[in-house]
Formats: structure tokens, C-alpha cells, sequence
């Protein structure tokens, strides 16, 4: 859990740098995605058809990795 919070922590840091620098640069998010043929409307567009696809997969796949697991977990010998 800690190395989870740690790396999370680091991104956060390098993205908070990385931001600063580009708008001393005079940068802007809408500038940068224009240059790749992007507007954020249809990069919302794509977040959403992504999550669309992705959520209903999600819930499935758990529907069986979580019972597997939880079988799995309680036949595990006890540690220590």
C-alpha cells in the first residue's frame, strides 16, 4: 500500500512540475492538443466512450475473478 501511495505521490509531483514549466513556457492545454488535431470536447468524448466500454467489462470480469480469488484466499495456509 505504501509503494502504491508513494509512486502516486511521484507522479503527482512530476506532473505538477512538468505543468509549471510548460505555462512559464506559455503553454496551454487547448494549445497543445490542437497541435495533435485534438479539441478537449472530443477528448472528453473519448474518456466517455472509453469508460462506456470499459466499466460494463470491469464488472463483468469481476464477477469471476472475485469469488476465484476469495476461494483461493481462504485455502491459503495460514502464514506465519
Amino acid at each position: 500500500m505504501f509503494r502504491l501511495l508513494s509512486t502516486l505521490v511521484k507522479i503527482l509531483v512530476a506532473s505538477l512540475i512538468t505543468g509549471v514549466v510548460l505555462a512559464k513556457l506559455n503553454l496551454s492545454a487547448e494549445q497543445i492538443l490542437s497541435e495533435v488535431g485534438l479539441t478537449p470536447e472530443r477528448v472528453m468524448d473519448m474518456l466517455q466512450k472509453g469508460a462506456a466500454w470499459a466499466v460494463p467489462n470491469i464488472v463483468l470480469g469481476s464477477m469471476v475473478i472475485v469469488p476465484v480469488w476469495l476461494v483461493v484466499y481462504l485455502f491459503r495456509p495460514p502464514r506465519g
